[in-house]
């Protein structure tokens, strides 16, 4: 992988988290908040597939393959949280988490 090659897959990679970061901090919707919170995941993949892919090893794939998982793992906790939350109260806002408390 050339050098230039790299550095646009880089800034690519810095948008994408900025765009994320920016989706979590501005909107007060908890399903758009995970989907940030997803597209920063998927942002921190892509840096570790360009450099595994630049210094030709194989164990930035494998951060990827657990990332993979984490992100999954964390799309069913929280979407779970998330229906429970709507259930209750028929509202997405971040103002209704204490209600989950016992």
């Amino acid at each position: 992988m050339k050098v230039e090659l790299l550095y646009a897959v880089l800034t690519l990679s810095a948008g994408l988290f900025s765009l994320g970061l920016l989706g979590l901090l501005l909107r007060r919707n908890l399903l758009l908040a995970f989907l940030s919170i997803e597209l920063m995941l998927n942002a921190a993949n892509l840096n570790f597939l360009a450099f595994s892919r630049y210094h030709n090893e194989p164990t930035g794939a494998i951060f990827v393959l657990f990332g993979i998982c984490l992100a999954a793992m964390e799309a069913v906790i929280g979407l779970g949280l998330v229906v429970r939350i709507f259930r209750i109260h028929q509202n997405l806002g971040y103002t209704h988490l204490s209600a989950l408390r016992w």
